[in-house]
């Protein structure tokens, strides 16, 4: 299939080009989807897009116009697709259901440290040899009660990894993992795990229903001082009510991987750039909260299979199987 690649960078082209070895004809373009580049795939059989494209119902139109009749979504979240006009429109829309959630678990643990033992300002102190003690005070994690609100494949990575350390683990889900269980992970109701936790880690995906899991109201059930990560979609906390809750201190420390208003600035430089973002610029101030751009994925092993998965996706597409990565079935 002639696939155009929509916000393309260096790595998804070395990934993707030796995971299709040839099978299908990838094109590549640095543009992001949205309505007004939606014509560039014009001519082709099928698109592959990422976190920040944007297929919305105008550009569902636009793509069947065109004929295209695959979406092959290189990601495991799909919030950024109409699948419904999708549908309307006889387009066939892919997902990768799993690359390696090991990666993202492990990278909110690497928040969770960092920000714990103060690991970022130690850095960059002694770069100006600067290697007083003062302000780097941290907790032992051992001990301390960890809320794990969604446990799919990432949050029960994450909640082993924390229990390992000798943490309590609540955790929240409609689904109990049998293996939670059995290490003494307690499924509570979130507003139990909102109360009763010291630090709060956030796997689930963005839903109607988990839009602002995290507002004013949830996050004053909070304890004072709670720890915050989330690696998993921005839009899942309330941004404006979280600067407020770590202005008036009751919110201790925040790791954030993701941002709600991402698109645009996230897999992009803009050093040289003015930020139009007030929102994002008081949160970069913080000293206690981490931010980093969307890179909990990002490791050899989860680009390996993701590419693979993408591929192996379109080629089900060409030839007319089923897929379980198939949206909607």
């Amino acid at each position: 299939m002639r696939v155009l690649v929509y916000d393309t960078h260096s790595y998804d082209r070395d990934f993707l080009t030796a995971a299709a070895a040839g099978r299908h004809e990838l094109t590549y373009t640095s543009a992001q989807l949205d309505a007004n580049t939606a014509a560039l795939a014009n001519g082709f059989d099928a698109v592959c897009l990422f976190v920040n494209d944007r297929a919305t119902a105008e550009v569902m139109a636009i793509f069947a116009a065109g004929g295209v009749r695959c979406i092959a979504q290189r990601s495991t979240g799909f919030n950024n697709l109409d699948v419904t006009a999708a549908a309307a429109h006889g387009i066939a829309c892919y997902r990768v259901g799993y690359y390696s959630p090991h990666a993202v678990a492990e990278f909110a643990v690497g928040l969770l440290q960092t920000l714990n033992r103060r690991i970022h300002r130690a850095w960059s102190r002694t770069r100006e040899f600067n290697f007083r003690l003062a302000g780097l005070l941290g907790r032992d994690l051992h001990g301390q009660t960890v809320g794990v609100i969604g446990t799919g494949k990432i949050g029960t990575i994450f909640a082993r990894i924390m229990h390992g350390f000798g943490c309590p683990v609540l955790a929240t889900d409609v689904v109990q993992q049998p293996e939670l269980l059995a290490l003494g992970v307690r499924y509570v109701p979130l507003d139990e795990l909102l109360r009763a936790s010291d630090i709060i880690s956030m796997h689930v995906p963005l839903l109607p229903d988990t839009h602002h899991l995290l507002n004013a109201t949830t996050l004053a059930k909070t304890r004072p001082g709670v720890t915050i990560i989330n690696t998993s979609r921005g839009g899942l906390i309330d941004t404006a009510s979280l600067v407020a809750a770590i202005e008036s201190g009751h919110v201790g420390a925040v790791g954030l991987d993701v941002y709600e208003e991402e698109d645009g600035k996230f897999f992009r430089d803009l050093s040289d750039t003015v930020m139009h973002d007030d929102v994002l610029a008081r949160l970069i101030s913080f000293p206690n909260v981490l931010l980093t751009s969307h890179q909990a994925f990002f490791t050899q092993e989860a680009m390996t299979t993701i590419a693979e998965t993408t591929i192996a996706n379109l080629d089900d597409a060409a030839a007319g199987r089923a897929s379980a990565n198939l949206l909607g079935t």
